[in-house]
């Protein structure tokens, strides 16, 4: 398992502490672990890293502490990128970091922007300037760029720019820079034109590198689940209730967040401690006791509290919080699945720009996340009444019930049926679950769990709960028909491939000239409807709306 450590404990300023506090980072990755401190100390650095394992700020936090007040407008930190995105996204993040530092100009230069308002903004003064090969070479050569006092200069995703053509103007860049200098280089691959880079420009550098065998989660059930705004807490309390884990971790960004949950769910009821970095030791270890012990179901805490821990049998991990930064989510589902036995994880995220990450996640680790539904009422009860089922089953097999026998031979005795009399005592032990009664109005409907055609396609939700998704069926129309030569088959696979429904679910299609009509189960039509509308069927972009009324089994 990879190290976890506070930004408290590197070497840097306290406005850069407070900087990376507002951005709400509280942990370390690995690539900053090794690299912030390897920076600090001046030393060359070649950063073998992916994107999304934290390197901007392993590179950018130091690249800030190390500016000279002493030489206010001159450029002391030059940063390359491949693309005018990655340079932006650069500079922004340079910029959150240097919030609380005076007098630290940040210049981002790149094709397709006015030279000439580059121009205006290095002579206002940039001690770090960050661009793009081409438009900082067009710079050098007009001397709007002067390099003189230049300290730092760092290649971020060398690979890419190699690979797009700019080996010749780096190469040019790096004859210009002043000898005494730092040089940093990040690639996600180490090719032999990266290493004859580094031979020739780089002095002795330290590697730094994410170790790819911690991507590997090969025990655990990871489910992605899609909710709709404000109903966070609503869903992760119906998870818990479906599930109904003997020992969770939660996971989330912030201190505040974990303790604001963490006094939602014991207002519900739920068992639940909280674990972060501002408590004292004495508090953490009665914690750490409670949960080893069993005396509480729930763990909830920010990555950085959450090092170290040795805890066995955690069957759920949950993140409440999406991580800021890929590596933690490794580390986070990491604590089950130990020691060969399987571990689930669910992971609880709202709207496009949180599901892009998602994506980008599962090609770092080169895993899936199974998209799943959110268990409905009826589901979360029936589960219930699974387990309550098992309890009495164990409690019968265990014997020793002659007390509670004589209780009920004087019920039957009075002219009640020993059917009867269960039933009673099974919904006195309902009573307290009051969102769970028979008539209960569900307030989170399956289908407002989006499913993107990019994620659904091709996938099963390995869940509970998926028989029989509703006794109603609805119409939908699609804009294709006879003259696109569209088949059945084609709105059957349209269906199922996109969303994963079952073929079988899908039924009473009529296909006409140019549109066609489909029967599918009501609780699905609008995620059916919203993973049909815009792909292609025969060369056509389709587009469905649901018709008519309801259609009775």
């Amino acid at each position: 398992m990879l190290e976890i450590m506070e930004f408290s404990e590197f070497n840097i300023s306290d406005e850069l502490l407070r900087a990376v506090a507002d951005l709400g980072y509280s942990a370390a990755t690995h690539i900053q672990v090794q690299g912030i401190p390897a920076v600090l100390s001046g030393r060359d650095v070649i950063g073998h890293s992916q994107t999304g394992t934290g390197k901007t700020a392993a590179f950018g936090i130091p690249a800030i502490e190390k500016i000279d007040a002493e030489l206010k407008g001159k450029t002391q930190v030059l940063i390359l990128c491949p693309t005018r995105e990655l340079a932006q996204q650069v500079a922004a993040s340079l910029r959150s970091y240097a919030k609380y530092k005076q007098g630290i100009g940040i210049v981002c230069i790149y094709g397709g922007q006015s030279i000439d308002v580059q121009i205006n903004a290095l002579k206002r003064g940039g001690e770090v300037v960050i661009g793009t090969p081409g438009r900082i070479m067009d710079h050098l050569r007009r001397r709007t760029l002067k390099l003189a006092n230049l300290k730092l200069i760092i290649l971020d995703e060398a690979d890419e720019m190699l690979n797009m053509g700019f080996r010749e103007d780096i190469e040019t860049i790096l004859k210009e820079v002043p000898n005494e200098r730092q040089t940093l280089l990040f690639s996600a691959t180490m090719s032999p034109e990266i290493m004859a880079i580094t031979g020739k420009y780089q002095n002795d550098p330290i590697i730094v590198r994410v170790s790819q065998k911690a991507m590997v989660l090969p025990n655990i059930k990871q489910f992605l689940y899609d909710i709709p705004r404000g109903t966070k807490l609503e869903v992760l309390c119906r998870l818990i209730d479906y599930y109904n884990p003997k020992r969770s971790m939660i996971f989330c960004n912030t201190k505040k967040m974990v303790e604001e949950l963490s006094d939602a769910l014991r207002n519900r009821g739920y068992f639940a401690e909280m674990l972060h970095g501002d408590m004292k030791q004495f508090a953490r270890n009665a914690v750490m006791e409670n949960f080893k012990k069993g005396r509480v179901d729930m763990l909830i805490a920010t990555d950085v509290a959450a090092r170290g821990l040795d805890i066995d049998h955690v069957e759920y991990v949950i993140n409440y919080d999406l991580p800021k930064d890929r590596e933690f989510y490794v580390h986070r589902i990491g604590r089950t699945g130990r020691a060969g036995r399987e571990g689930v994880s669910l992971t609880l995220i709202t709207g496009n720009k949180e599901f892009a990450e998602v994506k980008a996640l599962e090609r770092f680790t080169k895993q899936k996340l199974q998209l799943a539904p959110i268990p409905t009422l009826y589901e979360v009860e029936a589960a219930r009444g699974e387990r309550i089922a098992k309890e009495i089953e164990q409690t019968i097999d265990k014997g020793v019930l002659e007390k509670h026998k004589t209780i009920v031979a004087t019920l039957v005795d009075k002219g009640f049926e020993a059917e009867y009399i269960a039933a009673a005592l099974l919904k006195m032990l309902y009573v307290a679950d009051k969102e769970y009664f028979a008539d209960a109005i569900d307030s989170i409907k399956k289908e407002e769990g989006r499913i993107w055609r990019s994620r659904s396609k091709g996938q099963r939700s390995d869940v509970r709960g998926q028989k029989g998704s509703g006794r109603h069926y609805v119409r939908i129309m699609l804009n294709v028909g006879k003259n696109q030569r569209v088949m059945p088959g084609n709105i059957v696979g349209a269906i199922a491939g996109e969303t994963g429904l079952p073929g079988r679910t899908i039924r009473g299609i009529e296909i006409y000239e140019n549109y066609s009509f489909v029967e599918v189960p009501k609780d699905m039509a609008d995620i059916i409807i919203t993973a049909l509308n815009g792909i292609k069927m025969k060369g056509r972009r389709v587009k469905a709306e649901k018709v008519r009324m309801d259609i009775k089994k």
